[in-house]
């Protein structure tokens, strides 16, 4: 089986750049020690961890004391939900949690789970039609017992970029710790976090040119975690577990080629990313809506809803016209159900199941996107057709 001609959805996950494949190459099976170990060979692991994550801390404008590794964003964001969590509990400082109705998922049902299992009080704001969260919900929803508030940099499934620094500096002014999973954003923009009004923060290498099986969660100086996975000591004593070394290479290699190479790659994605905008609800007037803000959304990211059409539908014609596309986060991507999010911008039943997610990347081109904006477009009136058909044998 080949891979699709034209890949859009590197939201999804995104090629490993050759210069990370080559940063990680020698800690498989030449400098293969245990960071851990009381040797030489540890000792060059060990370095080789240190390196990777002195060069994360300056990348992103923090100290590397506060660069934790972990196996993925999910990871990440669970690390920081339970063990700020927990932590505030054992320690009496509170009980709740504030979240949004658009979260990914492992920020979401952790939030539900801690809520339904483990008696934590949790308020899940709306948005508005654009995807956004308000900033007068955020406040009205704080509590004298408010522990913590996560809401996402940037929306995976339509694009919308999140008020994520004044959310901060509410939390801030009323001494609340602030989350943001930064994983669609992080590559797009330059960040000084010891400067940001935010306590943690998770990113996904695999997001921009990385290995996929590591994350990244920065921890602000001083704050107080429990973690929820025992074991050695590693990382501070928030994720236990023998470090990947590799892996880790790789992380801060993509990390320092995405802040190098990020002006020529966000200028390329955007110009493809407007194309699409421009072009498909055109071609396809009151079929087709532009789901997610206008102008406040992702350099790479399209997303569209189509009236009356299933994402499953969707993605599998597309493959079969050697496009890879998402219906929205590929950790929900082929479920039936209308998208939480379409729901919560205030989209109709005729909308929320036709969620269409087209993110761009370095090796795309505008011939791709003609022929995806062709395609596509003969894709819908098909699928309409037919359905038009069947409501008529079936009368």
């Amino acid at each position: 089986m080949q891979n699709n001609k034209i890949y859009l959805d590197h939201g999804a996950t995104t090629p490993l750049h050759p210069k990370v494949l080559a940063a990680m190459a020698p800690y498989w099976n030449e400098l293969y020690g245990n960071p851990s170990s009381y040797h030489r060979t540890g000792a060059v692991a060990a370095r080789a961890v240190a390196t990777a994550r002195e060069t994360t801390a300056d990348l992103l404008g923090t100290r590397s004391e506060s660069v934790i590794f972990t196996g993925c964003g999910s990871e990440s964001n669970n690390i920081a939900l339970r063990g700020v969590m927990t932590a505030a509990r054992a320690s009496g400082k509170g009980n709740h949690l504030i979240t949004s109705a658009i979260e990914h998922s492992a920020v979401l049902e952790t939030a539900r789970q801690l809520r339904d299992y483990f008696g934590f009080d949790l308020s899940i704001l709306p948005t508005d039609n654009w995807g956004r969260v308000r900033l007068s919900d955020v406040e009205k929803a704080i509590r004298p017992d408010t522990v913590l508030i996560s809401v996402m940099a940037a929306n995976n499934e339509i694009g919308t970029i999140q008020p994520w620094r004044e959310i901060g500096e509410l939390a801030r002014a009323h001494d609340i710790l602030f989350h943001t999973d930064a994983v669609q954003l992080v590559a797009s923009r330059r960040w000084h976090f010891d400067n940001e009004p935010i306590d943690l923060m998770t990113i996904a290498p695999h997001k921009f040119y990385g290995p996929k099986g590591i994350g990244i969660l920065l921890i602000r100086q001083g704050v107080k975690l429990i973690s929820s996975q025992t074991g050695g000591g590693h990382e501070n004593g928030v994720r236990a577990g023998t470090l990947n070394v590799p892996l880790i290479a790789g992380a801060a290699e993509a990390l320092r080629l995405a802040m190098d190479e990020q002006d020529s790659r966000i200028a390329h994605v955007t110009s493809l990313r407007d194309q699409l905008l421009d072009q498909l609800p055109a071609a396809l007037p009151g079929l087709c809506l532009i789901t997610g803000h206008l102008s406040e959304r992702l350099p790479h990211h399209a997303s569209f809803a189509f009236r009356n059409v299933t994402g499953n539908d969707l993605l599998m014609h597309l493959d079969v016209a050697g496009i890879a596309a998402s219906s929205g986060s590929a950790c929900s991507s082929g479920d039936p159900k209308p998208s939480a999010v379409l729901e919560s911008v205030g989209l109709g039943p005729e909308w929320t199941k036709g969620g269409l997610r087209l993110t761009l990347g370095a090796q795309n081109t505008t011939q791709e996107i003609d022929y995806t904006i062709n395609t596509l477009t003969g894709i819908i009136r098909n699928l309409l057709a037919l359905e038009t058909d069947f409501a008529v044998a079936t009368v």
